[in-house]
């Protein structure tokens, strides 16, 4: 008997009846419903959240922020409820609870009274965070209090952005005004450094001229010394020429005196001259002489008269001269009296001054060593002037010159500094896609399985008539081959059709499904020909552990120790990866090649052991081998 004889006969019985039809064509569709169904219900489930109802609340009494009153809870349930991420509903608090306890919320987002505070609070001594209130309830969905973490996650995303755009724009302006401030403090630090080179060189010119001063008043005090000096000494010859003059004074008068008592006499006896010549001539011509000869004796006399006469004339004008000198005397006495009182003040005042051109003589030298010491302090200033100007300019130019505009792109890259763009090797269609790879394997699996609960294993006939294991397990594993190869047609159409999944490579893909379908056939077949019934059973916890280890959701590096081993060990798992692979346009053929071995090796592996097992049957029946299948 041909292998083909045996799987037309196997057809012929499945297709005997209809109800064996209808069972047949009802298996078949096994795999196209579940995973048709499952991936159509899980198509794109994200961009229907906005069917999600989800609850709203806002608590926020608003503050003062940056000197404006604002609410930036009202702000964010505006953006939220005018947002078609989910089906917000604005509620009070006291709905919140009963609503989500009734099923009429899937979460709720709550925005406390102290929101916009706590946000302004960034601005004070006591800076502390807003909270955002997230209630859950995973009785209603544990998935959709998932997705809520993750919504109220964004919220505060928004927020932090806004916040920080708003505080970053705040701080860029103020960075711009202490930028232009700086710039006008460093010109004004240069006209100070300017002013003090000038100041410097008038300090210069100070110390000099102090210099000068000092010396001068040096000398000054020097002459005031010998002017006190000299004044002294004129005081003291004063004092002896008054005394002199007074003594002078004393004799001219006493001489006046004396002066006069001669002038007196002098002139009584020139005065009398002519009576005493008349006398004379009388008494001589008494005595006897003539008149001639007494005249004669008189003109003898006359000389002596005349002489007198002269002298009495000179006394006089000496006594006239002793009277000027007496005068004279009395006014050098009370001259040099007065001028000895002035020598006397004249001294005082030279010692005074002396004392005073001293003092400034101090004075000058302390105001030259001042003017010194301001010169130096001045240099000082002008090194510090000109590394502040310096320092103003270098600082000024460290600080951003933005404009508005660029300041307010700044602000908003620096609330968003980092964004996402993706640049993806390969990118699923949407979520069902995604899924597609793990379910269409899982679903090739079932629908094996669930054709084995009507398709024999092998034909107990054939084994009978013929010592042929190789023909008997190729034709048991060959008639479930082709009808999961039709199975993996309708699921691909439904796939590729129905749902609208794209497909990198779409005969790869199908090919791949097919090549599982029939390393899936010759696995059940091989558990099947050895422990019957059981092995049925063995198939489905097969299936289950294959479920959970082949990393068609999340990734398999999570799974415990135990299951991540039989990821690397069973196939699906590099079904799974191969369909990505093919499916998405992934570049990896090598990984591809890598699971279609481990796959094909499976499949020769499993139909050796089937191929073991229908020998055994062949060679050595057992009475479990005689007995009918529960399932058959």
């Amino acid at each position: 008997m041909k292998i083909l004889q045996i799987v037309t006969a196997e057809f012929r019985r499945l297709l005997s009846t209809k109800m064996s039809v209808l069972a047949l064509v009802a298996l078949v569709c096994v795999p196209i419903l579940y995973g048709g169904l499952y991936l159509w219900a899980n198509q794109d489930p994200y961009a229907k959240l906005s069917n999600v109802p989800v609850a709203l609340v806002v608590d926020d009494a608003g503050a003062e922020v940056a000197g404006t009153e604002r609410n930036v809870g009202e702000e964010v349930a505006e953006e939220l409820l005018g947002s078609d991420t989910f089906d917000w509903r604005r509620v009070d608090a006291a709905d919140v609870e009963a609503g989500l306890d009734a099923g009429a919320y899937d979460f709720a987002v709550r925005i406390p009274e102290d929101f916009t505070e706590s946000i302004a609070s960034i601005q004070g001594d006591a800076p502390r965070a807003a909270d955002i209130l997230l209630l859950t309830n995973d009785a209603n969905n544990y998935l959709a209090s998932t997705i809520g973490k993750q919504a109220v996650e964004r919220i505060r995303e928004t927020v932090a952005e806004k916040v920080v755009h708003e505080a970053g724009l705040t701080m860029l302006d103020a960075l711009n005004s202490i930028r232009l401030s700086l710039v006008d403090a460093a010109k004004g630090a240069d006209e100070l450094h300017d002013g003090l080179v000038t100041a410097t060189d008038g300090a210069g010119e100070l110390e000099a001229g102090a210099g000068e001063l000092a010396d001068g008043t040096a000398q000054i005090h020097q002459g005031a010394v010998r002017l006190a000096a000299g004044n002294a000494q004129l005081s003291e010859g004063l004092v002896t020429l008054t005394d002199g003059a007074t003594r002078v004074h004393a004799g001219t008068s006493e001489v006046a005196s004396v002066a006069d008592t001669v002038d007196d006499a002098v002139q009584g006896a020139a005065g009398e001259l002519p009576g005493i010549r008349s006398d004379i001539r009388a008494a001589l011509v008494e005595r006897g002489l003539t008149a001639a000869e007494a005249d004669a004796v008189l003109a003898r006399l006359d000389p002596v008269g005349a002489k007198l006469q002269a002298a009495a004339e000179r006394v006089g004008g000496v006594r006239g001269k002793l009277d000027e000198l007496d005068a004279g005397a009395g006014q050098v006495a009370d001259g040099a009296a007065r001028l000895s009182e002035g020598a006397r003040t004249a001294a005082a005042g030279s010692a005074e001054l002396s004392d005073a051109t001293a003092t400034a003589a101090t004075g000058a030298e302390e105001l030259r060593k001042g003017a010194a010491a301001l010169h130096d302090g001045l240099v000082t200033a002008v090194e510090g002037a000109g590394a502040l100007a310096t320092g103003l300019s270098d600082g000024a130019a460290k600080l951003p010159d933005a404009d508005a505009e660029t300041r307010k792109a700044q602000a908003t890259t620096l609330a968003a500094p980092v964004s996402i763009s993706t640049d993806a090797l390969t990118q699923a269609q949407n979520y069902g896609a995604g899924l597609a790879p793990f379910f269409a394997a899982l679903a090739a699996w079932i629908g094996i399985y669930a054709l084995f609960l009507i398709v024999k294993p092998i034909s107990k006939r054939a084994v009978t008539a013929l010592d042929a294991p190789v023909r008997v397990t190729v034709a048991g594993w060959a008639t479930p081959a082709v009808l999961g190869g039709l199975q993996m047609l309708g699921l691909f159409g439904v796939l590729a059709i129905t749902l609208g999944f794209q497909f990198a490579n779409p005969l790869a893909t199908f090919g791949l499904l097919v090549l599982a379908s029939a390393c899936f056939s010759a696995i059940i077949l091989a558990l099947n020909v050895w422990f019957g019934s059981v092995g049925q059973f063995m198939g489905l916890v097969l299936m289950v552990l294959q479920l959970v280890t082949a990393g068609g959701t999340f990734p398999w590096q999570t799974l415990p120790a135990p299951l991540a081993t039989l990821h690397h060990i069973l196939p699906m798992g590099f079904v799974v990866d191969a369909m990505r692979q093919v499916m998405y346009g992934g570049g990896g053929w090598d990984r591809v090649s890598a699971d279609l071995a481990v796959v094909g090796t499976w499949l020769v592996v499993a139909l050796l052991l089937a191929m073991l097992g229908v020998a055994r049957i062949t060679w050595r029946r057992t009475l479990r081998d005689l007995q009918p299948s529960l399932i058959g």
